[in-house]
């Protein structure tokens, strides 16, 4: 690779970046995967210009996308997951069982909450909003409620689970990266996520509430259709519990997708043996097509399937491949260096770490690299002012993994709009628990409540550390 680039350069890259990946999804309403390509292309002419080699392009490009391929695998096995689901009757039974156990007034907050505390013991909000999210979304639709609103609540509702679940990947990431202890961790997060997870909760109470019992008679109708047209049973918890079971077992997320998806075809098979295998292949690969002749309950439960998935793959290898890019030529990391040496009072140390986060997500995309970069650029600066590395691992979470669900080119964006067919700027506005994360973390840092400070003790082994440097 040439000579070093500039400050200057980098952040002269990074805001045509943005320009035009910002114009395109937001003004021209264009999907994300055609302006992610045009910056990959000006990127590469770049680093042409600049004369670098056609390999450290190529390594770019390989070293970003394999950071990419067990989350990649994950979509295509929940694709497959959804689309079998639906076949057995499982997310059909949730409906059903939903619209007897939760109040249609108070739907919305309901929805908050139970994906919230499902998906803390479950320590997966992918798993969550393609699951139990769908579900409570065609409740919603049948209610009437605005879908926008419907999915910020389970997307708010699944990232409370994700953040606060010690099964995480997301947390015990942040955690490494800083160095701190996993419970620890997870204790101090409730500084900023407890406050976040209540407001959240009286904005949905408030815009939720949808009145009165308006649409029992559509609720009636759609519980008909479900009754008629699919098995809805009491065994259809099986592959539910059998996802809280192996996430006690802390077994890998590859594995609890391909025996959940093995159980459910079983289940299949049980309900009508004479179902064609050529049926249940369909359901994998190009999802479930609901043939009920109600146009509400067929647009809800026609879904899933690795094709489904398809998008949101390609979306994903272009953003990692973009964001592969971006490392290797030290774009993102010369833009964020100045940034931590001038930092000395912990206000703007928290909140220059929050807009770091928030910045390599929309320019990367990725919410691991959102963690990983703003935690190895402000770790040291976070010791040097005073602050314990469990400040650092929640600020990282607060203004790195909730956001990327933000973000329409962002992995959890995408993969979030795709499944539940809500477009990232149409969500947005109602993720409250994302959107508040960050604000009350910055909130802490200039008013130092519940910012950890280092302890006299830690604060003599940095300083030892630091002279044997």
């Amino acid at each position: 690779m040439e000579n070093k680039v500039s400050f200057r350069e980098s952040m002269t890259i990074l805001i045509v970046m943005l320009i035009v990946l910002g114009t395109s999804v937001i003004k021209f309403s264009l999907s994300p995967q055609t302006p992610v390509l045009v910056v990959i292309g000006l990127i590469i002419l770049w680093a042409k210009v600049r004369k670098n080699s056609w390999d450290d392009i190529h390594n770019g490009i390989m070293n970003g996308v394999k950071n990419g391929i067990v989350p990649i695998f994950i979509f295509i096995l929940i694709g497959a997951l959804i689309g079998t689901w639906i076949a057995a009757g499982i997310i059909p039974s949730m409906m059903v069982a939903g619209f007897h156990m939760i109040s249609t007034q108070w739907f919305v907050p309901s929805v908050f909450l139970v994906c919230a505390l499902i998906g803390t013991s479950i320590g997966s909000a992918f798993t969550i909003i393609s699951t139990i999210g769908i579900a409570l979304f065609g409740m919603g639709a049948t209610i009437g409620i605005n879908p926008a609103l419907v999915a910020g609540a389970i997307i708010s509702g699944a990232i409370f689970g994700d953040k606060t679940s010690p099964l995480s990947d997301s947390t015990n990431l942040a955690s490494a990266i800083a160095g701190s202890d996993l419970f620890g961790h997870i204790k101090n997060l409730m500084w900023t996520t407890i406050p976040a997870f209540l407001i959240s909760l009286i904005l949905y109470a408030v815009i939720g509430n949808s009145g009165s019992g308006a649409s029992l008679g559509k609720i009636d109708t759609t519980l008909n259709v479900l009754n008629s047209n699919f098995t809805i049973t009491w065994w259809a918890i099986l592959p539910i519990v059998l996802l809280f079971v192996c996430a006690f077992l802390k077994i890998p997320a590859i594995a609890t997708l391909i025996l959940n998806i093995t159980v459910t075809i079983g289940m299949i098979f049980v309900e009508n043996p004479s179902t064609p295998i050529k049926s249940v292949a369909g359901f994998i690969e190009t999802g479930f097509v609901s043939k009920t002749g109600n146009t509400s309950v067929d647009a809800l439960l026609t879904r899933g399937g690795i094709s489904s998935m398809m998008g949101t793959v390609s979306l994903i290898f272009l953003t990692l491949s973009l964001g592969g890019l971006l490392m290797k030529f030290d774009i993102i990391q010369t833009a964020m260096q100045p940034l931590a040496k001038r930092l000395t009072t912990p206000g703007p140390l928290v909140t220059a770490t929050i807009l770091s986060g928030i910045g390599v997500n929309i320019f990367v995309g990725e919410q691991y690299l959102s963690v990983i970069l703003p935690g190895k650029a402000f770790k040291e600066t976070f010791n040097k002012r005073g602050l314990d590395n469990l400040a650092l691992s929640r600020v990282l979470e607060d203004g790195g993994t909730v956001i990327n669900y933000l973000i329409p080119w962002g992995v959890a964006g995408a993969f979030a709009a795709n499944t539940l067919g809500v477009s990232t700027l149409e969500f947005l506005p109602f993720c409250f628990f994302s959107l508040l994360s960050p604000i009350l973390s910055i909130i802490s840092g200039f008013t130092g409540i519940g910012l950890k400070r280092l302890s006299s003790s830690k604060k003599s082994v940095k300083a030892s550390k630091a002279v044997t440097a």
